[in-house]
C-alpha cells in the first residue's frame, strides 16, 4: 500500500510539474496586470523545467505607447548578468590549466594596483570574482558608470579607492573587479573577453541575437528603449555604454538566447548533447566564497543563507540551493536564476529600473512549482515600494520648495564657481551660465547637475543624468571661505559621498 501511495504521489507531482497552473491558466493575466502596475512598457519571460523551454516569450511594447511588441527575440541589457559568464569564463581556464583562480591577479596584469599594498599583491584571480577585495558594494562606479574611461583607465583607478572593509573581511558587491578578471582572460589567452565570450559560449549555445557591446543594442530594430521613473513619471533614457566594464555588466541578450544559458547550465554544461562547459568549471562558479547576506527573504519562507560563489550568487529556497543573479543598467533590471534540483530555470527582463516585478515574478514562479498558497508577490513588493517612493518624492518637494525660498540668499556664488578635485574621480567644473549654477563632470561628457540654494549652506542639484537623480550637496566652508562640495548620485549608483576640494 504505502508503494502504490509512492506511486500515486510521484505520478502527481510529475504531472504538477509538468503542467503549472499558474503559468498555463495565469501567467499572461498577472503580467500584464503588474506591468501596469509598475509602469512597465515591456517585459520577457523564460521558464525552462526538465530539459524543455516551458514558456519564452514578451509581454508589451519595446517602447512606451510603441508600437512595436516585445518578443523572445527583443534585447535587452542584462547589465551584472554577465557576470556569470565572466566567472564560467575564467572557470574554463581553470580547468584546462590555462590559469589558476588562485593566481595572484598581478601575475597577469601587472600594472594592477590597491591603495593598500598588501591587498594589491596578495589579491588573486578568485577575489575579483567573488566580491571580496574590500570596497564597499558599489564604491567607485560613481566615477565608474557610463564614463569615458578605457578598461586600463578603470583599473589604475581602483588604486585611488580608499576601501571601506578590510581585505577578504566582508562581501562588496565590486563592477571594477570583474572587470579585472576580464582582462585576465586577455593576458592569459591573447583574447579580449568579448571575444572569448562570444566563440565560447554565445556561438555553441545559439545565443545568435546576443552581444557585449553597446553599439549592437543602441542600433538594433528590435531592442527594449530604457526607462527610469522620476517623481512619479516614467522617463526615457539613453542607452548606458558600459563597454569599459564590460565583462561585470556589458551584454545584451534576450529571453530566447537566455533559455539555452538555462539549458546548459540545468544540464551539467550540455546543450542538445555537446559539452560546451566543462561540468566541473560549472561546479567551480557555484562554490560558496564568501557570505554575502542573511538570508530571510520573507517571500522565501526556506531561505537561510545568502553566499556567492563566482559570478552567482548562492542562496537556499525550501531546502534546495538556488543560483541567481541581477542585473541592473539604465532602463533595465533583470534576474536569471536556476534551481538545478528542481531542473528548473526561470529569465525575467524589464526595461525600467525602478520596479520589483523582475524579481516577484520570478519568486512567483519558484512559488508555483512548491505547489505553495498564491500570494500575489509582486502586490507586496509594490505596497513597500509605494510607501518608499511617496517619502522620497515628499522629501525632494520639500528641498525644491526651500530652494525657491532661498532663491536669492546664497552668499558663495562667486566663491562656488571653479574647478574642483576628487582624488578617486577626478576634476568636477562650477561655471554660471545664463545666471545659473552648472555642474560639469570630466569624466561624463553631457551630463550636468543644475545647483540652486536651500540654505544651511546645502545645494539642490538636478543632473541631467536621471539616473543619478535629484539630490543635496553640501557646501564645506572654513569661516567665510568655500573649501570643498560633497557630491552625491543615488545610491543604487554608489552609496558614498564624494569631497571635492576646490583648486581654482
Amino acid at each position: 500500500m504505502r508503494i502504490f501511495f509512492s506511486i500515486i504521489t510521484a505520478f502527481y507531482a510529475i504531472t504538477f510539474f509538468s503542467q503549472n497552473s499558474f503559468l498555463k491558466d495565469s501567467l499572461d493575466v498577472y503580467v500584464q496586470r503588474e506591468m501596469k502596475k509598475w509602469q512597465i512598457p515591456g517585459v520577457a519571460v523564460s521558464v525552462v523545467k526538465d530539459g524543455k523551454v516551458i514558456v519564452c516569450k514578451g509581454y508589451g511594447t519595446t517602447e512606451l505607447n510603441g508600437k512595436n511588441k516585445v518578443d523572445e527575440q527583443t534585447l535587452f541589457q542584462i547589465a551584472s548578468n554577465s557576470k556569470a559568464f565572466t566567472g564560467t569564463a575564467l572557470a574554463m581556464l581553470d580547468v584546462s590549466k590555462k590559469i589558476s583562480l588562485d593566481d595572484k591577479v598581478k601575475k597577469w596584469i601587472p600594472y594592477f594596483d590597491l591603495k593598500e599594498q598588501y591587498a594589491a599583491n596578495e589579491a588573486t584571480v578568485k577575489d575579483m570574482l567573488c566580491h571580496r577585495i574590500g570596497f564597499q558594494t558599489f564604491q567607485s562606479d560613481f566615477l565608474n558608470w557610463n564614463c569615458n574611461l578605457s578598461r586600463t583607465d578603470v583599473i589604475k583607478a581602483m588604486k585611488t579607492v580608499t576601501p571601506v572593509n578590510s581585505f577578504r573581511y566582508k562581501y562588496g558587491y565590486c563592477n571594477s573587479a570583474f572587470l579585472v578578471a576580464g582582462e585576465v582572460i586577455k593576458a592569459a589567452t591573447d583574447t579580449s573577453w568579448d571575444d572569448f565570450i562570444q566563440h565560447h559560449f554565445l556561438n555553441p549555445l545559439n545565443m545568435n541575437r546576443s552581444s557585449t557591446r553597446y553599439e549592437k543594442i543602441a542600433t538594433d530594430k528590435n531592442a527594449a528603449k530604457p526607462y527610469t521613473i522620476l517623481n512619479d513619471k516614467i522617463e526615457l533614457l539613453d542607452y548606458a555604454n558600459i563597454d569599459n566594464i564590460g565583462p561585470a555588466a556589458s551584454m545584451n541578450s534576450c529571453v530566447k538566447d537566455l533559455s539555452n544559458w538555462l539549458l546548459c547550465q540545468l544540464d551539467s554544461g550540455k546543450l542538445n548533447g555537446k559539452q560546451v562547459i566543462p561540468y566541473k568549471a560549472i561546479t567551480l562558479t557555484r562554490t560558496p566564497n564568501i557570505i554575502s547576506g542573511r538570508g530571510g527573504n520573507p517571500n522565501y519562507p526556506g531561505n537561510h543563507f545568502s553566499l556567492y560563489g563566482l559570478g552567482w550568487g548562492i542562496k537556499d529556497v525550501e531546502g534546495k540551493v538556488m543560483y541567481e543573479h541581477t542585473g541592473g543598467a539604465d532602463g533595465f533590471v533583470t534576474s536569471v536564476c536556476v534551481i538545478p534540483e528542481f531542473n528548473l530555470g526561470i529569465v525575467v527582463l524589464t526595461n525600467t529600473d525602478v520596479n520589483s516585478l523582475f524579481l516577484a515574478l520570478r519568486e512567483q514562479i519558484i512559488q508555483s512549482y512548491l505547489n505553495k498558497p498564491y500570494q500575489n508577490i509582486s502586490e507586496n513588493y509594490f505596497k513597500r515600494n509605494l510607501e518608499e517612493n511617496k517619502k522620497q518624492v515628499d522629501e525632494i518637494n520639500q528641498w525644491k520648495k526651500a530652494a525657491t525660498e532661498n532663491k536669492n540668499k546664497f552668499e558663495f556664488t562667486n566663491q562656488l564657481i571653479g574647478k574642483y578635485s576628487n582624488e578617486v574621480y577626478g576634476e568636477i567644473e562650477i561655471k554660471n551660465v545664463g545666471g545659473e549654477l552648472i555642474v560639469y563632470f570630466s569624466k561624463h561628457i553631457g551630463a550636468i547637475g543644475k545647483l540652486n540654494f536651500m540654505g544651511n549652506n546645502e545645494m539642490l542639484c538636478e543632473y541631467s543624468y536621471k539616473t543619478w537623480g535629484i539630490q543635496k550637496l553640501k557646501l564645506n566652508t572654513n569661516g567665510n571661505q568655500l573649501k570643498s562640495i560633497t557630491v552625491k548620485v543615488n545610491d543604487f549608483v554608489d552609496f558614498l559621498d564624494y569631497e571635492f576640494v576646490k583648486v581654482k
